[in-house]
């Protein structure tokens, strides 16, 4: 996968998380999500996920 896509759905997948958390924890109003625990979790795993793909890692030779 090209650099420029993990880094486009690396930035995706972490707003998207990260609504999705504040949904789950209450901060956002207005949705069937809020004040879940279940969006709660797959927001934080969302976020971690893009987290992951926004990090650098060494190319395997």
């Amino acid at each position: 996968m090209s650099r420029k896509l993990l880094v486009g759905l690396g930035i995706v997948l972490l707003l998207v998380g990260g609504v999705w958390t504040a949904q789950g924890l209450g901060y956002l109003k207005g949705s069937f999500m809020t004040g879940q625990q279940l969006w709660t979790t797959i927001g934080l795993l969302c976020a971690s996920a893009g987290v992951m793909m926004l990090i650098p890692w060494p190319k395997k030779r």
